[in-house]
């Protein structure tokens, strides 16, 4: 049995921040993060800290004192995102963290939307899926997830989904972007033929593949595919679209990491 002190465990809870270049607790560099304003601080404090009650309470201080409940998704919800986001690069916090908040986020989402007729814009649309033969959908859960935390529409279609009903929902939807994950070697080959199929069609987007049967080298193969590494990619591979990286060659590029 180990025999630890209160300083060792001090010591095990301190993460160094190289972004920020000083030792700090996770909730002491979160602190260095959160916006000034004093209406938008205690949503932000709330999404890192996971609380879905204090993030609606928070957003309805806001909107008691005069800010517009769709302004805050933006201003207030998707700052306090970042902040958790920016933990995350740095190491400081981890994937339940992320995930914690993002369920917070989302929240705070529905709450405002519940407060405004007006609907707010996504930044894109994606379609996820697990792959054929494949009932393993944590890791499409958590991408699903993130992606709508960072203001993205999902069309989430579920687990174990024929290639022709992947092909059959890109064509409905016109995403700009499809993910998909896969847990076993046995199902991941579908991966290919989504790719084949889609280009039957000349239709050319973005594939981002991942999940634990998953790697570099074999989504490389096909023309479609990016590579995501880790769930928190799927957002990531999303914005660089919108910021006008639709090119694969360029989109592995910059997150082909091996």
């Amino acid at each position: 049995m180990l025999d630890l002190k209160l300083e060792d465990i001090d010591g095990i809870l301190v993460r160094y921040n190289v972004a920020l270049e000083k030792e700090m607790t996770p909730d002491e560099a979160a602190e260095e993060l959160y916006p000034k304003d004093e209406l938008i601080y205690p949503v932000a404090k709330a999404i890192y800290e996971g609380e879905e009650d204090d993030v609606v309470d928070a957003l309805q201080a806001a909107i008691d004192a005069g800010k517009k409940p769709i302004d805050l998704i933006d201003d207030a919800l998707m700052v306090g995102m970042g902040v958790v986001t920016q933990l995350y690069d740095d190491g400081i916090i981890f994937l339940p963290n992320v995930m914690m908040s993002a369920d917070a986020m989302l929240a705070g989402i529905d709450f405002c939307k519940s407060q405004t007729t007006e609907v707010p814009e996504p930044k894109g649309r994606v379609v996820c899926h697990v792959a054929e033969g494949d009932v393993h959908d944590i890791g499409k859960n958590i991408v699903a997830a993130l992606l709508r935390a960072n203001g993205y529409e999902v069309i989430d279609l579920g687990r174990d989904v024929p290639v022709d009903e992947v092909i059959a929902a890109v064509e409905k939807e016109k995403p700009m972007m499809l993910t998909g994950t896969a847990l076993m070697t046995t199902t991941m080959y579908a991966f290919k033929e989504v790719n084949d199929k889609l280009l039957e069609k000349g239709i050319k987007i973005p594939f981002a593949c991942g999940g634990g049967a998953v790697n570099q080298d074999f989504v490389s193969q096909y023309e479609l595919g990016v590579y995501g590494e880790e769930a928190a990619d799927a957002p990531k591979i999303a914005d660089a679209i919108v910021a006008g990286t639709t090119d694969i060659t360029a989109l592995r590029e910059e997150f082909h990491k091996h």
